[in-house]
């Protein structure tokens, strides 16, 4: 490259959770290979990646914790920043929506849209998926729930601002027509025709007033951006857009591809574009929505206890081994399944006896035959072209692979060389020709070659594995100049090595022991988990059946909250005022994790009339709320706004 070009690209700015998991790592480790792939190739790399810290969900964790929702993120943003350091992320910048310059980014943008029309004010009514973030009309929910997460969705009504995504749906459908790879894979594209854009685009709902925790939108307070506004502008407000030094947004932007999961392919490819759109800015050349890493038995999901803790796996076998797996096990787009033993398979098959035992054999004969001083000596045959036109063949396929963010299918091209070379020394015999005083010359020669697909071998996966690629390197003895890209292109750029023997890189591990080992840490946890909390398993015991008699001795009636507040010195209860009928109560409900007393007031709840009254915190308790738990962290209450306080239940 004559000017050395920019490439700009992006992960999605993740929701702090103080459960990251395996899955959390997946797109990032992603974006990294690309990431390190295009310095290779001499790009001028801007490589972002974040947080996305506003939203209802995390003032409710946050009051649920005793904690204010800044205080909140802060301790899990440290988490994980430590965990992309664990992966070797080589990401530039890291941007979180509560830094100060996102804020006053997104308030302009809110502005400008404003100004230009293109947000007006209305009210909303309809579905909210409050752990997705997201509104759904009715026809886009699925049994009743939220499509994407398949959780119980909540009927909002409040007025709001609305931006005109409907204006730009013509304008979506030309730009999918003209740029064909704008939303990839093909299937994404299919995905987003058929479920949005063909059924027709309704404006959207862009501002809350029923919690607090956001960007306020400046020309009336009482409201606050909605998340996902705020959560995309992040990729032009981190390259200073709007700010009095926007340098690199100019010699960034548009990026060149956000790497996203594909349940936000959505938010990506519909609101952001036509957003950028709405501002007379260029859209970015390409969203990739990637699948998901999966468990055997479904989804990674605290509730359901299989969580696989990312630190855990790169402590137990390395870094590079885990980086690799993500990149190699599954065709990056698609859906993939991750197990212990298929990561231990890996581990052995490709990195222990592949490419660690190339780099063995190759250094200790060097090191045997000829004190590590290995150099061409021009003595070929028809192997060593085989060889030589191989390894050419391998790079060219590699850079298209990568170029297309197909990952696994480049690291296979690579691993092609890898085994025949592996089979290159068995065909040519070194220890044979070691015999024969002759034979020195092409002895050498051969181990030269070697020498040259290991060095070639190394700066290909440097991207999936730097600290591995690196060390390999330093064993060969390259110098600078044998570590560029452009040296892959030509077999025997390096002059000679100096080679030197060093630790086994992937030390092969007993599959059987492995698993039985893990499952009795599995077990371990288990136990711990169940004594820590008897009571829970108590809940989630069948009940006893009971008869028509006993369940007509419940009472239950129709009650209006109208007043709600928190129970001081308690992380959990909020006290509800009722009316029942013609009576007033109180009850101390445990629901302060999922509700604020200012979202209940006013709403039409089920209670137990008849149960006998009990103190809490000094707040005389009469009766019990129904409520549907959906897991561990979401619990929602029976709402009945249409029914008349007092009404019995039958």
């Amino acid at each position: 490259m004559s000017e050395k070009q920019t490439y700009y690209i992006t992960t999605p700015i993740y929701y702090p959770s103080d459960n990251l998991h395996i899955g959390h790592a997946y797109c990032t480790v992603a974006a990294d290979a690309e990431a390190r792939f295009r310095r290779l190739e001499g790009y001028d790399v801007m490589f972002l990646t974040g947080t996305d810290e506003h939203g209802q969900k995390i003032e409710r964790k946050a009051i649920a914790a005793g904690k204010s929702p800044k205080q909140y993120v802060d301790e899990i943003v440290a988490g994980i920043k430590d965990l992309w350091k664990v992966l070797n992320i080589s990401n530039d910048r890291f941007i979180r929506t509560t830094d100060d310059y996102h804020v006053a980014a997104v308030q302009k943008i809110f502005k400008m849209l404003y100004d230009k029309g293109d947000i007006y004010k209305n009210e909303y009514e309809g579905w909210y998926c409050t752990p997705c973030e997201s509104f759904w009309t009715e026809h886009q929910l699925v049994d009743g729930k939220c499509p994407d997460c398949g959780r119980e969705v909540e009927l909002t009504k409040e007025e709001s601002y609305f931006f005109r995504l409907s204006k730009y749906q013509k304008a979506l459908e030309e730009l999918y027509e003209k740029n064909p790879n704008f939303i990839s894979p093909q299937t994404r594209l299919n995905e987003m025709l058929t479920n949005f854009i063909r059924p027709g685009l309704d404006d959207l709902c862009v501002s809350r007033t029923s919690f607090k925790w956001g960007i306020p939108v400046t020309f009336d307070d009482k409201h606050i951006v909605y998340v996902w506004v705020d959560a995309l502008s992040n990729y032009i407000t981190a390259l200073g857009w709007g700010s009095d030094d926007d340098s690199l947004y100019q010699k960034y932007w548009p990026a060149q591809v956000h790497l996203v999961g594909k349940e936000i392919v959505r938010f990506h490819t519909i609101i952001w574009p036509a957003m950028l759109m709405a501002l007379d800015i260029p859209v970015p050349e390409m969203v990739f929505g990637h699948g998901w890493l999966l468990l055997e038995g479904g989804k990674m999901s605290k509730s359901k206890g299989n969580v696989v803790d990312p630190l855990v796996l790169c402590q137990r076998y390395g870094t590079d081994a885990i980086r690799y797996f993500l990149l190699r096990e599954v065709p990056f787009g698609h859906d993939g399944i991750f197990s212990n033993e298929a990561l231990i398979n890996r581990i052995n098959s490709d990195l222990a006896n592949d490419l660690g035992n190339l780099v063995s054999r190759t250094l200790t004969m060097s090191e045997k035959y000829f004190g590590g001083k290995i150099a061409a000596t021009g003595a070929s045959d028809v192997l060593d072209d085989e060889l030589k036109v191989l390894a050419g063949d391998v790079v060219s396929k590699y850079t298209g692979l990568m170029e297309q963010l197909l990952f696994s299918n480049a690291f296979s091209e690579v691993f092609r060389l890898v085994s025949r070379a592996n089979k290159y020394i068995d065909e040519t015999m070194p220890w044979k020709l070691a015999k024969d005083e002759a034979s020195k010359d092409r002895l050498q020669q051969v181990l030269y070659n070697l020498c040259e697909v290991l060095r070639i071998v190394s700066i290909l996966m440097q991207p999936a594995m730097p600290d591995t690629s690196a060390k390999i390197l330093g064993y060969l003895g390259v110098d600078e100049a044998g570590c560029e890209w452009a040296s892959v292109n030509t077999f025997g750029a390096t002059a000679q090595f100096s080679t030197s023997k060093g630790e086994i890189l992937f030390p092969r591990i007993d599959l059987e022991k492995e698993l039985d080992q893990l499952e009795a840490d599995k077990q371990k946890r288990a136990a711990e988990a169940a004594k820590a909390a008897p009571a829970a398993e108590a809940k989630d015991a069948a009940p006893a059946e009971i008869t028509i008699d006993d369940f007509a001795k419940l009472d239950l009636r129709v009650a209006e909250i109208v007043a709600c507040e928190i129970v001081p010195k308690s992380d959990k209860l909020l006290k509800l005022s009722l009316k029942v009928g013609k009576e007033d109560r109180t009850i101390a409900a445990s629901i302060r994790e999922w509700y604020k007393p200012e979202d209940l007031v006013g709403r039409r709840i089920i209670i137990v009339a008849n149960l006998k009254p009990a103190v809490f915190r000094g707040v005389e308790s009469h009766g019990m709320l129904l409520a549907c738990e959906n897991s561990e962290d979401d619990c929602k209450l029976v709402f009945v706004d249409d029914c008349t306080p007092g009404s019995q239940v039958r």
